[in-house]
């Protein structure tokens, strides 16, 4: 309950004086009225009653006079209590805002700042008896064992000078040492006045806000800190990273910032769950700090990302180094929960103020120096560089119009025959994605479907392409096949065998005449829901091939596991062995030889010349896909391979 606090005013209301001296004057009538009269009847009073009688007139003069004093005073605004009343609530002699109720106890200093008064709860507060601290020096009492060191809390610095000033405070919060335990004190107080209006000292309150001040640290912490790493979080790197650039342009100095990404994390949270994603993120963070060094500062921006924040940056090739060390260190094998995991780790490193003078661009250089490390395949190290920049511009600019290239009707598909090795006659076409931009003419598939898939774009743009190459195949021979490219991104949306059994069924292509083609990508990023996905195709009847196989990290177990129906050698292998380079011409009979065995069939890429197809002829490869036999094509041009009978894409 709040107390009531005197409220001053500027006078006292006439009538509240005249009604006192109403009741005065008719209190000190009493006696005299007695007196008059036993005079006016003639009566004898004796001695000791006239006595008494004459004392009591007296006293009631003495009294009608003091009261007549205090009400003249009431009415002037001069009485006591109302200059204690605003003494108290004057500028220089105010206390706290808050209520005295809210207070734990009060404390009193002299001139000499020691103190006076001592009350028990203070007493009790600061753990002693309150006459052993009576005369004692408030401020050292405050200061404890850095009384002798001087270094003091900068709150009690602040306590120094209002009291040395005599001014008046509230809310003042210092840390105070008591029993070798640290609490924090609320201070307010105000400088009081002796009865002749000269400085006596100080008067105020205190308040243990301990409880509340752990509740804001632990608050600070919550927005500064990662809960699950426990390392610093964006917003605090960020703020250390203007620290390090402020310091580099105060020194003409150079400091350094990392960003590392674990390369294939979001498969293990995919395939694993993200309890154990979440160990693999504090293991991943333990490594890291054991490689660094105590000025250095990592904290987790998001998801697998970390920061690295290096005050000195002046040795980049020192920087680089321990990048790659980080890289490699955080490649090596994890096991979690009877996993073992290989994630492997990149790593982008920035200059500051060289390559961004504010926290934000220089964490942007950084990220744009990672994805470019990313973008190389991964596990390894990229510096940045200005040309990153223009290209990212670039990349927004057409992620931005390939958002819209779909509904504007700017991409189409070219077709490029696959025929048989022996007669040239066309087996299938493999659709290929091709996109027109106003702005941007012509852009490189190499360029623009990484985007997509980076944008999340490939869902939409793949069924696209799926549902226009099947419509096409309706209008070719029965006997020919039509080939899509299927992303990662793709097989790992569990409904995809169903959107493609809708799109069979829309088109009315026969299941057999469409092959889809997978990388190695799709085993090598374990993925198990990805290869659920490919059971289900081929239990539809649709054909899988397996595309750029040996380019990756080729494993014969997926080809034991999953039924392939084509196995395609890439160009790479195709020109090496044409150049009788023994390795190639080794790889790919190596391929035939197991394709044959598992009853699969084998395309060479990338055929060009004729010495390449009598090559690939000998070396056993059943079908033959290259510029020798047919560029990527337009629909039309692919329907009149088969206008007036002709088969023989060669021959066209």
């Amino acid at each position: 309950m709040k107390r009531l606090r005197p409220q001053p005013s500027d006078a006292i209301p006439h009538s509240f004086v005249r009604t006192l001296a109403t009741t005065i004057l008719l209190a000190s009538a009493l006696p005299l009225g007695l007196l008059s009269l036993v005079a006016l009847r003639g009566l004898s009073l004796g001695w000791p009653l006239l006595m008494l009688l004459v004392a009591t007139i007296a006293f009631d003069a003495i009294l009608v006079a003091r009261c007549l004093a205090n009400v003249r005073a009431l009415s002037t605004g001069t009485h006591p209590s109302r200059v204690l009343a605003d003494a108290m609530n004057g500028p220089r002699v105010k206390l706290l805002e808050h209520d005295y109720s809210d207070a734990d106890w009060s404390w009193q200093i002299d001139t000499a700042k020691n103190l006076t008064g001592v009350s028990p709860r203070l007493a009790l507060a600061l753990g002693a008896d309150a006459g052993a601290l009576e005369g004692r020096s408030f401020l050292q009492i405050l200061a404890g064992e850095t009384w002798e060191t001087g270094n003091f809390p900068a709150a009690l610095r602040t306590l120094a000078d209002k009291i040395k000033y005599r001014e008046s405070f509230k809310e003042l919060i210092l840390p105070v040492s008591i029993g070798g335990e640290t609490l924090w004190w609320e201070l307010g107080g105000a400088p009081i006045q002796d009865e002749r209006g000269g400085f006596a000292g100080f008067r105020g309150t205190g308040t243990d806000v301990t409880a509340e001040r752990h509740s804001a640290d632990k608050i600070n912490r919550m927005a500064r800190y990662d809960t699950l790493t426990g390392l610093p979080n964006r917003l605090h790197v960020s703020e250390v990273v203007g620290d390090a650039l402020a310091h580099a342009e105060q020194w003409r100095s150079r400091c350094g910032l990392m960003i590392v990404g674990l390369d294939r994390f979001k498969n293990v949270n995919d395939t694993l769950g993200h309890a154990v994603g979440d160990i693999l993120l504090g293991r991943a963070a333990e490594r890291l700090q054991a490689l660094l060094g105590p000025n250095d500062l990592c904290g987790r921006l998001g998801g697998d990302e970390f920061g690295i924040v290096f005050n000195d940056g002046s040795d980049q090739a020192r920087l680089e180094k321990l990048a790659q060390r980080i890289v490699e260190e955080l490649s090596l094998p994890y096991d979690i929960d009877q996993h073992t995991l290989f994630v492997g780790a990149s790593a982008g490193v920035a200059i500051g103020p060289r390559d961004g003078g504010t926290s934000e661009v220089l964490l942007r250089s950084a990220n744009l120096a990672l994805f470019r490390a990313k973008d190389l395949g991964g596990a390894t190290v990229q510096a940045y560089e200005p040309q990153l920049h223009v290209d990212a511009e670039e990349r927004r600019v057409m992620e931005i119009a390939l958002r819209r290239a779909l509904s504007n009707g700017e991409l189409h598909l070219n077709y490029q025959p696959v025929v048989t090795g022996e007669t040239g006659a066309i087996e299938g076409f493999e659709a290929l994605l091709r996109w027109t931009n106003p702005q941007l003419g012509n852009v490189s598939p190499a360029k623009f479907v990484p985007l997509a898939e980076q944008a999340r774009l490939i869902g939409p743009i793949g069924e696209w392409v799926l549902r226009t190459a099947c419509q096409e195949a309706t209008h070719w021979p029965s006997t020919v096949r039509v080939a899509v490219n299927v992303s990662f991104e793709q097989l790992h949306n569990r409904n995809f065998a169903k959107t493609v059994a809708a799109v069979l069924q829309e088109t009315g292509l026969a299941p057999s005449r469409l092959e889809l083609e997978v990388t190695e990508s799709v085993f090598m990023n374990e993925a198990p829901h990805a290869v659920a996905v490919l059971r289900e195709l081929m239990a539809l009847g649709i054909k899988l091939s397996l595309d750029d196989f040996g380019t990756g990290y080729s494993s014969l177990g997926y080809l034991s596991r999953t039924k392939f129906s084509t196995i395609k050698i890439d160009r790479s292998f195709v020109q090496g062995a044409a150049s009788n380079t023994p390795e190639n011409v080794a790889i790919i009979r190596a391929v035939v030889a197991l394709a044959d065995s598992l009853g699969m069939s084998t395309t060479a890429e990338g055929v060009e010349t004729e010495d390449e197809l009598a090559m690939i002829r000998k070396l056993g490869c059943r079908k033959v896909q290259g510029y020798l036999f047919g560029r990527p094509m337009s629909a039309a041009d692919a329907r009149a391979l088969f206008t007036g009978g002709a088969r023989s894409a060669a021959a066209a």
